[in-house]
């Protein structure tokens, strides 16, 4: 008996193997541990989006006040860095015409300061050197001889009063001779002027035309940024501004050139006219010195050693 129940216990055992070993094959869910079991996520539809709508950040870390600058700089692709070379390059080409154009009036002003200042510094000592030496002469060839080699206006005038006295050889009146001389001396005196103020017209030109170059490339960048918004269809100030920025920049630099324009030419008209009565003190000292020689009565004397 006890052989039999424990055959018939064994057989039991075996039967509920085979049907729990069934009900995991039906069921695999059943079969792993608790542990293993992912769980099925109903699938859920997305929200949909609008075009116009902004794609926010997924990130559950960021708070509003983060997503914000990424918003702002989605909403605006067409921004960049407005720096006077950006802006020369993105310029139109007749503004880029006008800025360069303007570029180079301003180049010329500073060549034309640098010349002047040289030419001028260089005129003013060289006359006031002359001045000094012949200070003491007593005639016209003395003045001639403490000048020597050295050319200044001084010398020009002086060569004059020789050549007139040479020429009014058997003249007896000398109120002749000198009235011709003064003629003679005031030719110089007007072809120096015009030598000494050379340049200083580009000058008065660049400073009186130049803004009014940089307005009309102002208003041609401003007139094609109109154009633009009314292509593009949006007033947004993001998009607007570089246009307006393109063309005032083109008044900026008209003023860089037309400002040290007017003031170094005020500053040359003040320095010609100090050196132009530097010239007017060299005719007054060529004029007294040929009024001695006439005087002393050596009107032959001279012609002779002109000769």
């Amino acid at each position: 008996m006890t052989v039999a129940a424990a055959a018939i216990l064994s057989m039991l055992s075996a039967a509920s193997a085979q049907q729990g070993s069934a009900a995991a094959d039906s069921n695999p869910a059943v079969s792993q541990p608790a542990d293993q079991v992912s769980p099925v996520a109903s699938p859920i539809p997305a929200p949909a989006q609008t075009p116009d709508a902004p794609q926010q950040s997924r990130d559950p870390g960021l708070t509003a006040a983060e997503t914000a600058p990424r918003t702002l700089s989605a909403m605006t692709p067409g921004l960049r860095e407005l720096s006077p070379w950006s802006m020369f390059l993105s310029a139109d080409i007749v503004v880029k015409a006008v800025m360069i154009g303007l570029a180079f009036a301003s180049l010329v002003t500073w060549t034309v300061f640098i010349a002047k200042t040289i030419e001028l510094a260089m005129a003013k000592r060289k006359l006031r050197t002359a001045l000094n030496a012949t200070t003491e002469a007593g005639s016209l060839a003395e003045a001639q001889l403490a000048l020597g080699p050295r050319r200044s206006i001084l010398s020009s005038f002086l060569s004059a009063a020789m050549r007139e006295t040479r020429l009014s050889v058997g003249i007896s009146t000398d109120s002749g001779i000198k009235e011709r001389a003064a003629s003679s001396f005031a030719e110089i005196v007007r072809a120096e002027s015009r030598r000494i103020r050379l340049g200083m017209g580009v000058l008065a030109t660049i400073g009186a035309t130049a803004p009014f170059v940089g307005l009309f490339g102002t208003v041609w960048g401003i007139m094609n940024s109109f154009i633009g918004i009314s292509k593009s269809q949006t007033t947004n100030l993001a998009v607007v501004a570089p246009g307006i920025a393109e063309a005032l920049l083109a008044t900026a630099i008209g003023l860089v050139a037309a400002i040290p324009a007017v003031i170094i030419y005020n500053h040359f008209s003040r320095v010609t006219k100090g050196y132009l009565e530097l010239v007017g003190r060299a005719s007054g000292t060529a004029a007294r010195l040929l009024s001695r020689d006439l005087d002393r009565g050596t009107n032959a004397s001279l012609a002779r050693a002109a000769e």
